[in-house]
């Protein structure tokens, strides 16, 4: 740990310009409101690092205050974990607004240190709302989805 005095700094305006530029975070923080910057790679270089900006989600997706979900059942996080509501990336959505699905359905998986959760409708009807993004880290009990039960 370095103190202050063998830093060769003596205020907290010093301090300051000694962690940002010790640390390399002045060059780095931004105010950035479009979105999230997203990086991701790989030690391997067969793999290089490719940065990505968060997408907002598709509108019909996108939950709204004002929708009515009375009759509708809440889908919730089994556990902790990261959302997907795809086997992989390059394959489709278990499950998109609008789909029927049955008890069996398989609608998403949850994934917390490489056990990955796959999740049920659990009922039949209409997926109505998927509230969770692709690659959303949830917590228990927080809402997936919502399905109107089939009458």
């Amino acid at each position: 740990m370095c103190s202050r005095a063998a830093a060769g700094t003596s205020g907290p305006d010093d301090e300051t310009d000694w962690l940002g530029e010790g640390l390399g975070l002045a060059d780095g923080l931004a105010d950035d409101t479009d979105g999230l910057a997203v990086t991701s790679g790989s030690p391997d270089a067969s793999h290089p690092e490719t940065t990505t900006r968060a997408s907002s989600p598709a509108p019909s997706e996108r939950p709204t205050d004002s929708t009515d979900r009375s009759g509708w059942v809440e889908v919730k996080a089994p556990n902790l974990g990261t959302f997907y509501r795809a086997p992989n990336p390059d394959a489709d959505p278990y499950v998109t607004v609008g789909a029927t699905v049955t008890e069996e359905t398989e609608i998403c998986l949850i994934e917390v240190m490489k056990l990955f959760t796959t999740m049920r409708a659990g009922l039949k009807g209409t997926v109505r709302e998927i509230v969770a993004q692709d690659g959303d880290m949830v917590e228990f009990g927080a809402t997936l989805m919502w399905i109107e039960p089939e009458a």
